[in-house]
């Protein structure tokens, strides 16, 4: 089988950001972004979708953490749409209810060639440990218009921030795990009638 991954630097006035994705990996995971938080949540995506995921980043964070986060969104991005290539013998979607405590998060991604996002994380106001809360909103629907992925993500109830936020990452790893799945069945034909997902 052709390897499936995907290798994104970006640099900008702003930020630094280097992302490799293998999406046929065990879930080891090597991240350095500044922020405890973050990388904490973007392991989750690593430990529980199997991806193999180094990222690399550094920024501007005298500004605040949103140049930074974006720019990971985008590497990221770039990289999952590397790495699934043309979809060829993929399941294309998958989906995912994770609980954490008190909260309940769902995700459903679609690997169609079309970015699109809706996004619910109910953090509005809310900051998780340093992090502005509205950031995992970004970070998620700037991962999905990158990877070229319909992507409906929510909290369905919760209380505590970070439980919100670590539900969110973990849902979203266990969608893309089945998304990205080869399934032997369709014999390496593209997951769509349309003969392309590009």
């Amino acid at each position: 089988m052709t390897e499936r991954r995907g290798v994104v630097e970006r640099e900008t006035g702003e930020t630094r950001v280097r992302v490799e994705i293998d999406l046929d990996g065990s879930g080891h995971y090597e991240i350095r972004t500044g922020s405890g938080i973050l990388d904490h949540l973007l392991a989750q995506l690593s430990r529980h979708g199997l991806l193999d995921l180094k990222i690399e980043a550094q920024g501007d964070l005298e500004t605040g953490w949103h140049h930074l986060v974006e720019d990971v969104g985008i590497a990221l991005g770039r990289a999952l749409r590397e790495a699934v290539g043309d979809g060829r013998g993929i399941v294309r979607t998958g989906h995912a209810l994770v609980p954490l405590d008190e909260t309940l998060a769902q995700v459903v991604v679609d690997l169609s060639g079309r970015g699109y996002a809706v996004i619910d994380t109910a953090l509005t106001g809310d900051t998780v440990e340093t992090l502005p809360g509205d950031l995992v909103r970004h970070i998620l629907e700037t991962m999905a218009v990158e990877a070229r992925m319909t992507l409906h993500a929510r909290v369905l109830y919760g209380t505590n921030s970070h439980h919100k936020a670590e539900a969110l990452f973990k849902a979203l790893a266990r969608a893309l795990r089945d998304a990205v799945r080869v399934d032997p069945r369709l014999e390496g034909q593209m997951p769509s009638t349309k003969e392309t997902i590009g």
